[in-house]
């Protein structure tokens, strides 16, 4: 089910010093989303979308929201979106609030990360381009560059193909590409094949970053609905997870620290970075991501 609902604000001070995408400010148009990948933390119940998977709730005073709060930021900065939903799923190719909520982020000097699977990003680089007179950057999410293992555990997403398609269009544009690695699935797309295809395929797209992340989360709703499409996607391996994770919520990679190492080398020598700096000055010390 899709339906409107009216938020009470829109935009939110990130706390302390954003050390992935150097964000100063989150916001999400959408609560929910339409495809359905098999690791997504915004299913647990902290975040409290009852049916993440069935239902999309559309902000429609968002555009209004922001018209309002952006004037009274003390200090403008970098706004993210795509957190805890795609900005960019399907729905958007006719609400197309993204889009009206970028043209509002133009008109009054602020910054812009989009998190995103999705090429229809391609639609809105006109106002993207307009955005990096200040800061624009878009990170395609990419865990697998197998077009079938992208099937099965991101299964309504444009396929891993298309998302490098769209990476070197942006980059084309001159608009900042890069790759959000996370999660690294373990067992299932933590092999050095798979990352170190990624990065070759980043290099020839013109990416400029790849922030990896080399294992996932799992608690509560959404552990439960990641070992059912396990047990059915892949057979016997939810036995693996829980003898090595048990019920702890930070799940790394038991291969972590070698394929982080031999990620940083291979990047070193394509000359893709593997951490980010904010765009604008932050209000407290600024770190690099490590």
């Amino acid at each position: 089910m899709i339906k409107e609902i009216q938020a009470k604000t829109l935009v939110s001070k990130v706390r302390g010093i954003d050390t992935y995408f150097g964000l100063d400010y989150g916001m999400n148009l959408y609560r929910g989303c339409q495809h359905r990948c098999i690791y997504c933390d915004s299913r647990s119940e902290c975040y409290g979308i009852e049916h993440f998977d069935q239902d999309v709730l559309i902000k429609a005073n968002a555009v209004d929201l922001l018209r309002d709060e952006l004037p009274r930021k003390r200090r403008k900065g970098i706004i993210g979106t795509g957190s805890m939903n795609d900005p960019y799923m399907p729905l958007e190719e006719k609400v197309k609030l993204t889009q009206r909520a970028l043209e509002v982020i133009a008109e009054h000097g602020f910054g812009v990360h989009v998190m995103t699977k999705s090429e229809l990003v391609l639609r809105d680089a006109r106002v993207l381009k307009r955005i990096s007179r200040v800061a624009a950057a878009v990170s395609f999410t990419i865990t697998t560059a197998d077009d079938e293992l992208a099937k099965k555990v991101e299964p309504l997403s444009p396929p891993s193909s298309a998302r490098f398609r769209a990476l070197q269009a942006l980059a084309e544009e001159g608009i900042e590409a890069r790759i959000a690695l996370m999660p690294t699935l373990p067992f299932l797309e933590d092999n050095w094949a798979n990352v170190s295809g990624i990065v070759e395929r980043a290099r020839s797209c013109g990416v400029k970053a790849i922030i990896p992340w080399f294992g996932m989360s799992m608690r509560d709703r959404q552990r439960a609905y990641f070992y059912s499409r396990l047990d059915e996607l892949f057979p016997g391996l939810r036995a693996q997870y829980e003898a090595t994770y048990g019920s702890d919520y930070v799940c790394p990679s038991p291969r972590a620290a070698k394929l982080s190492e031999r990620f940083e080398e291979l990047c070193a020598s394509c000359g893709i970075a593997t951490s980010v700096k904010p765009h604008l000055a932050p209000t407290g010390e600024q770190l690099e991501l490590i």
